[in-house]
């Protein structure tokens, strides 16, 4: 059925809880459409805030991650992040992140943007955070799950390698498409 002019907003009804787990909730989401009155059922995984860092060193490399992901029953090559606590600022939990996952602290942290990680479905967002002159000065704090290879490579090598398909997380491909305006003004003969 083709129906003319922009979508239109449903109207939420109501949600029920439908399941709880170690790292997020479900609930059914009931909506209606506005020109239908028949309600809908929408199944919300609602995940706290994450956050990602692009860390950069000062002589230009960023900070990676390798590690293995249950979802994908593989290993995955990231930027390091994680779970927010509840009302934690982003800049702070990306700092947080960066330095427990890899025992880098920088001189400067500030926020690149925000994304919804799958917006049909989740609820939460994924804040993107750069810290500048980032270095190995602190001892690593992993949770009792967590196993990291801590790798740093020049930038250039990190988009290339994003675009040949060696870097397949989203986020991370988000947050190194927010990264790449502020690495042409640094560095333009390189980008």
């Amino acid at each position: 059925m083709n129906h003319p002019g922009p979508p239109r907003r449903w109207q939420k009804l109501r949600e029920e809880p439908h399941s709880t787990t170690r790292i997020f909730d479900v609930v059914s989401a009931i909506f209606r459409h506005p020109a239908r009155e028949k309600e809908q059922d929408f199944i919300v995984i609602k995940p706290p805030d994450w956050v990602n860092v692009v860390a950069l060193t000062p002589a230009g490399e960023l900070v990676l991650v390798r590690q293995f992901r249950y979802g994908i029953n593989d290993f995955s090559l990231e930027i390091p992040g994680g779970v927010m606590d509840p009302g934690e600022d982003p800049v702070t939990a990306g700092v947080r992140e960066l330095r427990e996952e890899s025992g880098y602290v920088g001189a400067r942290a500030r926020l690149l943007g925000a994304v919804h990680p799958n917006p049909a479905m989740q609820s939460n967002r994924c804040h993107l955070v750069l810290v500048e002159e980032a270095r190995r000065v602190a001892d690593l704090d992993w949770d009792p799950d967590e196993e990291f290879e801590i790798l740093t490579r020049p930038v250039a090598e990190v988009f290339a390698l994003a675009a040949a398909g060696g870097i397949t997380h989203a986020m991370v491909l988000n947050a190194l498409l927010l990264f790449q305006p502020h690495w042409a003004r640094w560095r333009p003969e390189v980008v």
